[in-house]
Parts: C-alpha cells; structure tokens; sequence
C-alpha cells in the first residue's frame, strides 16, 4: 500500500518534470495541473470551479501534487520511512484509512485556516497525519509497560515538541511559505484515525 501511495505521488510529478524541461506537452502543464488539481481555498469561498465536482476532488488531489522535484523527494522519504512502520503495525488496510484521513483533514485544516489565495499541493497533511498515527501507537505501548501521569505526558510532550519545532524550521527554511494549516489538520486527523482504527489489545511499540 506504502508503494502504491508513492507510485501514484512520483508519476504526476515526473510528468510535470518532462514538461518543465519541454520534453513533451507544454511547459505550462504544471500550471495547467494546479490549477485543475491543487487546494484552492477560494473555491469554498465563492470563487467559480473549473469543473463541477472541484470543491471537492481537491480535497484529495492536492495530496498526489507536488512543488517541484525536491518537495517530493523529502515528502516520498517521510512516506516510505513513516509508511512502512504504520503499515507494519496497523495492517494495510487501516494504515491507507489513516491516510486518507489525514489527506481529507489536512485539506480541511487550510480550507479553514490557510489565508493565502496561493495553491497548495503535497503529501505532508498525509505524512503528519501518519506521526500522529506514531504517538497514539507509541503513548499506547509505553502505557502498556507502565502507566502513570508522567509516563502519559512524556510520551506525548516531546514528540509533539519536536513536531513543532520541525514546523518552524521549515517555516523559517520556505520564507514563510509552510501550509502548517495542512499539517495541523492532518495531525489531529490522523491520530484520531488511529485511536478509533487501532487494536489496543495489542498494542506494538514502532521502531
């Protein structure tokens, strides 16, 4: 399931590459494919769709859209790394809900708070929803070897902390140009998922 999600980021991308590079189509394909496929927040504000059922595919679209070559390889890593270990844990199927549940929160994360009028596209409100999925996982095992307020709250304080910190590196990083509505979204998305999909019965602790 992990590959499939990565095939389905990496083909569009490099087809907008070749276009880029005038190989085939026109160079204003990924202008052409934003505009058709990216998050666009004006469309639930009033602004005219391209074509009827917009509003709403681009609430998954955007997630299989990249920014360029680097954006996707960074996103494709954290896919495969954080992927792989949710997979192993929740089974395939309950890891790609997960997923669409961040992809669907992020989406609706920015469409609520995002105030640029500028597209937005990438697997991230996914990926921070699959380290959401990673502490829920994580807090549940640890409680299971031992349990306590402090236990609780360490397990969950400092990777949160160190979400946040990454935010605002990258937000520094991009000059301010971060959906960290996205990610928010995504986050709260895919913990919640995971809290109603997990088997805490058994609970496995992830690499």
């Amino acid at each position: 399931m992990v590959f499939l999600l990565i095939v389905l980021c990496v083909l569009p991308e490099l087809v907008l590459q070749g276009a880029d590079w005038g190989l085939w189509a026109s160079t204003r394909l990924r202008s052409l494919t934003y505009q058709n496929g990216a998050f666009w927040s004006g469309l639930l504000q009033g602004w005219r769709p391209n074509y009827a059922v917009q509003p709403y595919s681009m609430f998954v679209t955007y997630a299989f859209l990249h920014a360029g070559f680097g954006h996707l390889v960074v996103n494709m890593i954290t896919l495969f790394t954080l992927g792989g270990s949710i997979s192993a844990s929740l089974g395939s199927w309950r890891f790609l809900l997960v997923y669409v549940a961040a992809v669907l929160g992020g989406a609706l994360g920015f469409g609520l708070f995002g105030t640029t009028i500028q597209p937005m596209v990438g697997a991230s409100g996914g990926l921070f929803g699959l380290a959401g999925a990673w502490i829920v996982i994580d807090v549940s095992a640890t409680l299971a070897e031992r349990s306590g307020l402090k236990t609780l709250a360490f397990a969950i304080l400092w990777p949160i902390t160190l979400l946040i910190l990454l935010n605002v590196v990258m937000y520094w990083s991009t000059g301010g140009q971060l959906a960290w509505e996205t990610h928010l979204g995504g986050f709260f998305a895919g913990c919640l998922a995971t809290f109603l999909l997990a088997r805490p019965s058994t609970p496995e602790r992830l690499p």
